[in-house]
């Protein structure tokens, strides 16, 4: 439900930022949001566009909290499973913040703020990395875990490579500008962390980390990944290392980014799982769109997005 709300609409009577329209999400063009009924649609660029929570809370009978770096998948994956299930067509509300900041949601009884707008909704499930949901089970926090995707890291550049960046090493340079993930509240900070000490030690996670943090010449990032294509596209940055769907993505709506692949001795991989939350006010659909990730027409949109097929090892706990 809606609580508290008190929403500022500034530079109302501003023109909006002119700048190139691929810049600023969403750019999903409105296909996120699940309902047919938008009402009055109000929107700024770069200022006023909410790009990560879709749909209407108030009437939904799902409710997701998905790693934000999966949100290019999710329009035409919710789409799909609504037709298997037309009861919940236009009734389900998704997040796309990154895993740490939906945990602190979770954690504080669904309560999020943005500027002046307080919105509490409480999550049916949750998707995250294999190792934290496995976590949350141990705390009684998550009923299930099931594993239904990878993904592995690449350093994401302007196309045409300007700045000639060929490795993880080359992210050390003193005239590279870097946009990384904050190890604050993004847990893919710690598979970079790896990935850096493989390719340079700790002498190069130490520049890039900490060095060039001090000297302004690392940003790190508030909203997951889609900053670093944000900044490269807007001039600020040079590179960042991402997932390599956001790459893929990015090049797929035409944007002018590309990217560098990362050996595999260097690279970390990640497996994304997800998971029934206790307590979830729809736990039967929250069930069916956790067995739905795992079936043959997820896995397929998954894969249509740069994304890897689970391991065969991979097991959810019960």
């Amino acid at each position: 439900m809606l609580c508290g709300c008190a929403i500022l609409l500034p530079l109302l009577f501003a023109p909006a930022i002119r700048t190139n329209a691929q810049n600023f999400p969403p750019w999903s063009h409105g296909e996120n949001d699940p309902t047919s009924a938008k009402g009055y649609v109000f929107e700024v660029e770069g200022v006023d566009n909410v790009p990560d929570l879709h749909g209407n809370p108030e009437s939904a009978r799902l409710v997701l909290f998905i790693a934000g770096n999966q949100f290019m998948v999710l329009p035409k994956l919710i789409a799909e499973f609504e037709r298997q299930y037309p009861e919940l067509r236009g009734r389900i509300f998704y997040e796309t913040l990154p895993p740490g900041i939906l945990r602190k949601q979770i954690e504080d009884d669904g309560t999020l703020t943005l500027g002046n707008l307080t919105l509490q909704v409480h999550a049916d499930a949750y998707q995250a990395s294999l190792r934290v949901l496995s976590a949350m089970i141990a705390k009684h926090q998550v009923q299930q875990s099931i594993p239904y995707a990878t993904n592995d890291l690449e350093i994401m550049i302007a196309a045409k490579n300007p700045h000639h960046i060929e490795s993880l090493a080359d992210l050390g340079r003193d005239d590279v500008r870097l946009s990384m993930p904050n190890p604050q509240w993004e847990g893919v900070a710690n598979q970079i962390a790896n990935s850096l000490r493989k390719a340079g030690g700790e002498a190069l996670l130490q520049k890039v980390m900490v060095t060039k943090v001090k000297n302004v010449t690392t940003y790190l990032t508030q909203v997951h990944h889609r900053q670093t294509a944000m900044r490269i596209l807007g001039g600020q940055s040079d590179a960042g290392v991402t997932w390599a769907s956001e790459v893929q993505f990015q090049e797929k709506i035409g944007n002018p980014i590309a990217g560098v692949k990362i050996p595999a001795d260097q690279n970390t991989t990640a497996i994304y799982a997800a998971g029934v939350l206790s307590g979830a006010p729809h736990q039967a659909a929250a069930r069916a769109w956790v067995a739905y990730l795992a079936s043959s027409e997820a896995q397929s949109i998954y894969r249509d997005y740069g994304f890897g097929a689970p391991p065969a090892t991979a097991k959810g706990k019960p």
